[in-house]
């Protein structure tokens, strides 16, 4: 037994952060819990996390704003790069580097260098936690949730027995999937969605299902300077605010809401439903300026830089420096990213409609498949020396 100890523990109220606590108490720790509010959560939500601490007893708990943390250190850098892990999933896991800055700011304040988290141990939060932890200090690391599988398989049922008995409720949802939310969006697994079976009626967070999208087309302009999103139908907005109020509006229309099955970290297979109705859109929106005001080369190059930048977020590597030198490249590549763009959506998926900018790179006296300021020879020479290689190759191996 530990006594007259003080821990920090990252806590968002959930089953495995709410286990921690007891868990914790009776190891010794004096428990000091932080929720950092990375923007997924509505008042009625941030005063149950408040009230859970204190149910819980908690030594100290405060609430820390992450919402220009998160636009800041990661949004920016994941438009610029504008590509989800495997091609499919948005990094919505990528508040945890935020939260353990809280955490670790906190534990600065109280004199102390324990840190907790609530990650299991079959997933990868527990790496980009324990990375990030590593990467910024010397800190003892306690992982309840990793304690206890050493002793039991069924986790969550032994979670939730542990609360129960020592009079602490659990709440429906939580007992049916693991559910995270922050402002870049909401991810649920757990239940029928670890058996790889269709999800049900209550696997469903942010996006309305097709019968209850509005009838009527939603359209609104992004506004972009060097490829930061900064203004919303004319109106120039905090970035973790016009994240906010696109993923109030396209969530709306059920955008952004996925089914994805991955390649985890430690090897295993993961199956989750994501929503990220005002990433999806912001992505949208910033490749359609980007395609049509960088240079082909650029456009065939940057998606290999970002393909490693993502992996790099995705696997726990948000302190590497190799991050800081993609991250140098990806902003040195939004220099002309500027202008507007329209975005359309009649409900489940966004496109790019309009295009205004001066960077757009047309030719003054060609458009595609229309005119051109070149004549015949001009293109049949073009097309002989392009195709030199190919039509050699062609010509030396012909049979017949």
């Amino acid at each position: 037994m530990i006594s007259n100890k003080s821990i920090v523990l990252a806590f968002s109220g959930g089953l495995d952060t709410s286990f921690c606590v007891p868990w914790l108490q009776e190891c010794g720790w004096a428990v000091h819990t932080v929720f950092a509010d990375t923007g997924g959560v509505d008042d009625e939500e941030r005063t149950f996390i408040e009230q859970r601490a204190a149910e819980l007893k908690v030594t100290s708990h405060v609430t820390v704003d992450g919402g220009p943390a998160i636009w800041d250190g990661f949004v920016k850098p994941f438009v610029w790069a504008g590509e989800g892990y495997q091609g499919q999933y948005p990094l919505l896991v990528s508040d945890r580097y935020l939260i353990v800055d809280a955490a670790l700011q906190r534990a600065k304040e109280l004199g102390t260098r324990a840190i907790a988290h609530g990650c299991t141990g079959m997933g990868n939060d527990q790496v980009r936690f324990d990375l990030a932890v590593k990467a910024l200090g010397d800190y003892d690391i306690v992982a309840p949730i990793r304690e206890i599988q050493k002793e039991h398989t069924a986790v969550r049922a032994y979670e939730q027995k542990y609360l129960e008995d020592r009079g602490f409720g659990v709440r429906a949802k939580q007992q049916a999937y693991t559910i995270n939310e922050n402002l870049l969006g909401l991810t649920m697994s757990g239940g029928e969605i670890d058996r790889w079976q269709a999800p049900g009626d209550g696997a469903r967070g942010w996006c309305k299902p097709r019968d209850e999208w509005p009838t009527q087309p939603l359209r609104v302009t992004l506004g972009f300077e060097h490829g930061v999103a900064v203004s919303l139908d004319g109106t120039a907005m905090a970035g973790h605010t016009l994240l906010a109020e696109l993923n109030r509006l396209f969530a709306q229309y059920g955008v952004g809401r996925g089914l994805y099955t991955g390649d985890t970290t430690i090897g295993l297979k993961g199956r989750i439903i994501f929503e990220a109705p005002g990433l999806i859109a912001l992505l949208t929106a910033h490749r359609a300026l980007e395609e049509a005001v960088l240079t082909k080369l650029q456009n065939r190059f940057k998606p290999e830089v970002a393909r490693k930048w993502v992996e790099l977020v995705y696997e726990g590597f948000f302190h590497d420096p190799l991050k800081h030198d993609l991250e140098a490249f990806l902003e040195s590549s939004q220099s002309q990213v500027n202008g507007e763009v329209v975005l359309e959506t009649h409900g489940g998926s966004v496109g790019a409609v309009e295009i205004r900018s001066s960077h757009i790179l047309n030719a003054k006296g060609a458009t595609y498949a229309q005119a051109a300021d070149w004549g015949v020879a001009e293109a049949e020479g073009f097309i002989r020396l392009y195709g030199m290689s190919s039509t050699l190759w062609a010509e030396v191996n012909r049979t017949s």
